[in-house]
C-alpha cells in the first residue's frame, strides 16, 4: 500500500488535492464549504481531501479544517 502525502495543485481551477498516497477513485463528502473529505467507496477510510478554491478563498480566509487525526501505525518503520 502506497504512504505518504501526495499534494497537487490545480491553479487553472484552483483546487489544492491532498491525497494518502498515490490518488485513486473516491467519494467524496462536503465537510465545510469547498472542503470536500474524500473516502474510499467501498471501506470508507479516508484517502483524500480537496479544497476548492484554496488561493482565493482559502488563503485570504484562513480557517480550520474539521478533522481529527490518528495514527494507523502498527509500530513499524
Amino acid at each position: 500500500m502506497a504512504k505518504g502525502l501526495t499534494v497537487y495543485y490545480d491553479e487553472h481551477a484552483d483546487v489544492l488535492y491532498l491525497s494518502r498516497g498515490e490518488p485513486k477513485a473516491a467519494i467524496s463528502d462536503e465537510i465545510d464549504e469547498g472542503i470536500l473529505l474524500r473516502r474510499d467507496p467501498r471501506t470508507r477510510a479516508v484517502v483524500g481531501l480537496t479544497i476548492i478554491d484554496f488561493r482565493t478563498a482559502f488563503l485570504k480566509h484562513p480557517k480550520p479544517l474539521p478533522l481529527t487525526f490518528q495514527s494507523s501505525s502498527t509500530g513499524n518503520p
